[in-house]
């Protein structure tokens, strides 16, 4: 059985970009299209979402650098693939329930927010 890597970004309205990925345990075989369909269902228009409501972390550039006029809230789906890595997601979620949890969290709408209006210490 191989696992599942969720791959995703942060990019700013500069086009800026920071990475980021989380390995899911695969135990059911899920395809990636099947996953990728599922979270394409529920990302808005796709591919956008709110890190923090599905427990991935955010891959903010501002975390980084100055905060600036250019940052929003919203990361971005990029892809799923099978991997033989060894999963990773500090949750110890299979794909599955990570599935089902974006999913959840799109019926209850993506909270976005003003990134200046995070704690300070998260926007330095």
């Amino acid at each position: 059985m191989s696992n599942i890597k969720f791959s995703y970004l942060y990019r700013d309205a500069s086009n800026y970009k920071k990475w980021s990925d989380v390995v899911f345990s695969n135990d059911e075989g899920l395809s990636p299209d099947a996953v990728t369909g599922a979270l394409r269902d529920a990302f808005l228009g796709g591919e956008l979402f709110i890190a923090s409501q599905i427990r991935v972390p955010d891959a903010f550039l501002f975390s980084e650098y100055r905060l600036t006029t250019d940052d929003h809230c919203f990361h971005e789906f990029h892809s799923v693939g099978a991997t033989r890595d060894v999963a990773n997601d500090p949750h110890c979620r299979p794909i599955r329930d990570f599935v089902a949890e974006v999913a959840t969290e799109a019926g209850r709408g993506w909270a976005a927010f003003e990134p200046q209006d995070l704690p300070r210490c998260l926007s330095v």
